[in-house]
């Protein structure tokens, strides 16, 4: 078996060792939201197509401004009329995002403005091209609007829209297997019995894998017999682009989906990491494929998905960003190091004394422990043979960014 690596070094084989898939997909723009881009996005419009009112007010022409007259209202334009061109000596009633008639080069606020009998005049001086949207100001036709690789959301959704794309290319969702094993797991809603647990693993990662846009193509649960393992491996790896192991990934008796990969042909890539909590996780390749291997015990499984599993998600659906950046926080205790491995703690970013943030560490840090997770904010990182003190700063992983 090859020798525990460090922590950087396994997340860089996660985030860069297989290529993105390269299958594309054409989905309506209103079901883009979620998706990666598979092709750049670029602009077909000027945006604004035209020049626009930015107020509720009158278009006129500055020049007319200075005799301090009244200008006769010509008009009223409102938002997708087509202005006749503005004479001399008049005034358009104009509302926001409303077309600037031909000839007019300023739009005076309504406030500002004393309208009777067809008449307007103005209380106060107006610079020459107030409050005016300028054709193509926001983006020029051509210019890139979303690159590729962008998971999209609800605002890329809304440019697109705005150029009028009713369809857009994206990778289609990423197939995840899941695999549990393990025979004193019963599924949730089962009868159990007093030496069983409950199968928490399943139902978390099915929802952290959808937490990044993949979606889950299969689940199966596995007996701890090499057959049954076999089997479970064989069939995910027949219909899924990745697939996600937990449970047995160490060197016990009862710990067969090692052997059993090697056995199918796997090569691996990762075989374990110098890191607490989290040691035993390993990701293969079987057949080009990554088969990814997690510690059974639910808190060490969400850690390895958070760092490991979701950078190397975004790895095959093609995004740009795979590792997110990492800030320094003070960490709100001391801590002892531990020689030989990295340790992660669950934190909660909290404000301390001058509304400086501040990481909390939580009391329950046991790698079978899930209800800290639920208070938790993020993990910090403890550097090997490293003493830290209060108010150090340490490394933060932030779960809103390593999820997505």
């Amino acid at each position: 078996m090859k020798q525990l690596i460090d922590f950087d070094t396994a997340q860089q084989h996660f985030a860069g060792a297989f290529a993105p898939l390269d299958a594309v997909v054409s989905v309506p723009v209103e079901d883009a939201a979620g998706h990666v881009l598979a092709t750049p996005l670029s602009a077909v419009l000027d945006q604004p197509p035209a020049d626009q009112s930015a107020m509720d007010g009158y278009a006129v022409r500055h020049a007319d401004l200075a005799h301090g007259e009244p200008l006769h209202v010509a008009q009223r334009c409102y938002a997708g009329d087509l202005p006749a061109p503005l004479a001399a000596r008049t005034a358009a009633r104009i509302f926001t995002g409303s077309m600037i008639p031909p000839g007019a080069d300023t739009v005076v606020m309504q406030e500002h403005a004393r309208e009777q009998d067809g008449w307007v005049a103005f209380d106060a001086p107006q610079r020459s091209g107030s409050h005016i949207r300028r054709r193509g100001e926001e983006v020029r036709a051509g210019d890139l609007l979303i690159p590729a690789g962008v998971r999209l959301g609800a605002m890329h959704v809304g440019v697109a829209a705005a150029q009028g794309f009713a369809r857009i290319d994206v990778r289609p969702a990423l197939r995840v297997g899941i695999l549990t094993t393990g025979d004193e797991l019963v599924a949730c809603g089962q009868p159990r019995a007093p030496q069983q647990i409950y199968n928490s693993n399943a139902p978390m990662l099915a929802a952290l894998v959808a937490g990044t846009g993949a979606s889950v193509a299969m689940r199966l649960h596995a007996a701890d017999t090499a057959s049954a393992v076999d089997r479970a491996l064989r069939d995910l790896h027949a219909c899924c682009d990745l697939v996600i192991c937990v449970g047995g990934a160490s060197v016990g008796d009862k710990d067969l989906l090692r052997p059993a990969l090697a056995a199918l042909g796997a090569s691996f890539v990762v075989a374990g990491v110098r890191m607490k909590p989290g040691k035993p996780v390993a990701l293969a390749r079987l057949d080009a494929r990554p088969v990814v291997l997690l510690p059974g015990n639910p808190g060490a499984a969400m850690t390895a998905f958070a760092l490991f599993v979701a950078p190397l998600i975004r790895c095959l659906q093609g995004r740009e960003a795979r590792v997110p950046i990492v800030p320094s926080l003070p960490i709100d205790i001391d801590f002892e190091p531990d020689a030989q491995r990295e340790r992660f703690v669950r934190v909660r970013c909290a404000v301390g004394p001058g509304g400086v943030p501040v990481l909390d560490t939580l009391r329950q840090q046991g790698a079978g422990t899930l209800q800290s997770l639920v208070l938790a904010s993020g993990l910090a990182r403890l550097p090997a043979g490293q003493r830290i003190a209060r108010g150090d700063a340490v490394p933060y992983y932030e779960f809103a960014h390593w999820l997505a």
